[in-house]
């Protein structure tokens, strides 16, 4: 087992140093198969003969030369770079303080990516995660990662994908592509799609700190503030979301003493610094509504009138189907659950949600609290077949075992 501290320092300097090289030398790919060898040589080394004094120079150092023995063994293919070493044998210089991150995010978001991919992609080489933990993450074996990174790292280099901030003309479209993927990361950690485990906090950990370092790269980004919020409101009623059991346990049912207020603290700050300066976009409306269940005291007292307004809002501004479902649930706490399953009756006709564990869930809900419970128990057994998730599987049996 890696020590904590090595860890900790190996995925926070990995990106640096993928930066660093990636700015001299070109190459995305290369680059990135090299630091991920020095990083490897490092979990091997530093435990036993302690972290250098400078981690990122000697990461630098051995990557580097890693570059430079890959380059220089596949003369056949690689005639331009042999060249290039022969002529500046030099070792790579110092990381300077340029931080690289931002640009790594954009570069792991390029458009010729799927967005499987660019969410693999950001993991291995911004979030220092490995191949073997992403494989994890997304239950599927290592040798399928493995190619689908390596997958992404020849498209993005066939592509013509160079480590420069996009275009002005591309700029909005890379950073909504960041914000997703960073969206995607912290979801799947959050409620993870498949497994025994409700929750990975390795990932809800990653995305919100690569939030934090894109929101400090770029402040005046509503959305980029949004998301942060968004993140840090949720993730705060991660120690009240499961029992002793590790269970599944609602919103409504939670011990709010148990939410981490710090982080709703911070998070409603956010939001409303934000809304004070910034149009709201769906990440920064999002985030209101995380806001305004944070600020009430219990369930009862949740202000749904507002957060009904703010789903309306959130519905013109960027609809879909898991946005009428989150609308429907508040509809039916101001004006009744039949206003509720009203709303969410023509997903029933939607491909998106027809099969999907959620609208059956809320249905179930929703006909719960409309007194059918014959039909209810039936919407939450459906619902419990849907889903791949162990805990949320046992959360949906228990629900209709309960209506028996």
């Amino acid at each position: 087992m890696l020590d904590p501290d090595v860890e900790d320092v190996l995925r926070t300097t990995g990106p640096q140093v993928l930066g660093a090289l990636v700015r001299r030398h070109g190459q995305f790919d290369a680059c990135e198969d090299a630091v991920q060898e020095a990083l490897l040589a490092a979990a091997t080394q530093w435990p036993a003969e302690g972290v250098p004094d400078n981690p990122r120079a000697w990461l630098l150092t051995v990557a580097g030369r890693r570059l430079t023995d890959a380059w220089r063994s596949d003369s056949a293919r690689r005639t331009r770079e042999v060249a290039v070493v022969t002529l500046d044998p030099r070792e790579p210089g110092p990381v300077t303080g340029e931080d690289d991150t931002l640009t790594l995010l954009f570069l792991c978001c390029h458009p010729a990516l799927t967005p499987p991919s660019q969410v693999a992609l950001t993991l291995r080489a911004v979030g220092g995660l490995t191949t073997a933990e992403i494989a994890a993450a997304y239950l599927v074996p290592e040798s399928t990662m493995a190619q689908r990174i390596s997958r992404a790292k020849q498209k993005v280099r066939v592509a013509g994908g160079r480590f420069v901030e996009p275009p002005t003309a591309e700029r909005a479209e890379r950073i909504d592509a960041v914000l997703q993927v960073l969206y995607l990361v912290f979801t799947e950690g959050y409620t993870s799609s498949a497994g025994p485990s409700l929750l990975r906090t390795d990932l809800t950990a990653e995305a919100i700190r690569l939030a934090r370092l894109l929101r400090s790269l770029v402040p005046d980004d509503g959305e980029v503030t949004g998301l942060l919020a968004l993140m840090l409101l949720t993730d705060a009623h991660r120690p009240a979301r499961t029992d002793a059991s590790g269970a599944l346990v609602p919103l409504a049912e939670q011990d709010r003493s148990r939410w981490d207020r710090g982080q709703l603290d911070e998070g409603v700050a956010l939001v409303e610094s934000a809304l004070a300066v910034h149009p709201a976009g769906p990440y920064l409306l999002q985030a209101a509504i995380a806001a305004v269940h944070a600020e009430a005291p219990t369930a009862q007292d949740t202000d749904w009138p507002q957060v009904v307004a703010l789903y309306r809002v959130l519905d013109h501004v960027a609809p879909g189907p898991m946005v009428t479902l989150n609308r429907a649930v508040a509809v039916a706490m101001v004006d009744g659950p039949q206003a509720g399953l009203d709303l969410l009756a023509p997903l029933a006709d939607d491909e998106r949600t027809a099969g999907h564990h959620r609208r059956a869930a809320v249905r179930a809900h929703l006909l719960e609290l409309s007194g059918d419970l014959p039909a209810a128990r039936d919407a939450y057994r459906q619902a419990a077949r849907l889903t791949t998730s162990l805990p949320e599987q046992r959360y949906l049996d228990s629900r209709a075992a309960r209506l028996a």
